[in-house]
């Protein structure tokens, strides 16, 4: 029932995302071929006519709704003899590894550095922690990125600042830092308001009374529990992390989707902004749904809540 209720939210919302990623881009000015000035008006018509264009705007949306229901989204209307389908293709596997690497990252720093900030409460090293964590949630990543292609590419000369080159670990490192910091620094501040939370509790204070050892109580019992709120908040974190690199992306001149969606939004390239648009959106209400099922597996109580 849980699942099925979170599905027939799914379902209608990325319906509701295709619908406005049309009319947002056709109620922006400008169009598509307004960069074509010397076309003669006639081969202008032409065009539009090859690419429904010139057709009414209902009629428009219709079309494009027919065939991204079908799992097509057109031609791309800057980059020639390409469809939008198959730079997808090309484009999301760099920006899926990117992210997903990012947050692996995040996750391994991060919650190591809220288990060390909860164990030590109003220390000085649990103060620090969370002063470097809450100016990395301030800074965003693409005022990171620059510092980094600054500090590590151009003054110590240690990595390369931009380009993909196969997915070389070295092209790959600045930019899964810069999309990391943010994330590494909220992963940390969640985990040590949950170990904090558990760590008050009276199951830990039990297991501690019965003589465990400490490094059992904090591995088995307060960690466990503690990660919880973490689980809920992966799903929208690695949606989030992915369809931030579109800025990352365009300043490391990565060949992923985000490069794609800013000059296709620059162009008005409309099928290729609306089917980049339309998988993002699938992609995170996919990584939420699979968020919302884990924290119920993990938790009864959220279950509970839906019948």
């Amino acid at each position: 029932m849980f699942t099925l209720r979170r599905l027939a939210i799914a379902l209608p919302t990325l319906f509701i995302i295709a619908t406005a990623s049309f009319f947002l881009m056709r109620a922006a000015p400008g169009g598509p071929f307004d960069a074509e000035a010397d076309l003669e008006p006639a081969v202008l018509e032409n065009i539009r006519a090859a690419y429904d264009l010139d057709k009414p705007l209902l009629e428009q949306y219709w079309i494009y709704l027919t065939n991204a229901l079908s799992g097509d989204f057109g031609p791309s209307l800057v980059y020639k003899d390409f469809g939008v389908n198959e730079l997808i293709a090309i484009g999301l596997p760099i920006s899926a590894k990117l992210g997903l690497l990012a947050m692996i990252v995040a996750l391994l720093l991060g919650g190591l550095c809220g288990i060390i900030a909860a164990l030590r409460q109003n220390g000085i090293i649990d103060h620090i922690i969370m002063a470097l964590a809450m100016t990395g949630i301030a800074i965003p990543s693409f005022v990171t990125a620059p510092i980094l292609v600054l500090f590590f590419g151009l003054y110590l000369k240690l990595l390369p600042v931009a380009g993909w080159n196969d997915g070389a670990p070295a092209n790959m490192v600045l930019p899964i830092i810069a999309l990391a910091l943010p994330q590494i620094a909220i992963i940390a501040r969640l985990m040590r308001g949950g170990m904090l939370e558990v760590l008050q509790s009276n199951f830990v204070r039990t297991a501690r009374a019965k003589g465990l050892r400490e490094s059992h109580v904090i591995l088995r019992h307060v960690m466990q529990t503690a990660a919880i709120p973490l689980v809920g908040y992966l799903g929208p974190a690695l949606a989030g992390i992915m369809t931030g690199s579109l800025v990352i992306e365009l300043i490391f001149n990565l060949p992923g989707v985000g490069r794609y969606f800013v000059q296709g939004a620059l162009n008005r390239d409309y099928p290729l902004v609306m089917g980049v648009v339309v998988i993002y959106g699938a992609l995170i209400i996919a990584l939420n749904l699979l968020s919302d099922l884990a924290y119920a597996a993990l938790d009864p109580r959220v279950r509970r809540g839906y019948r």
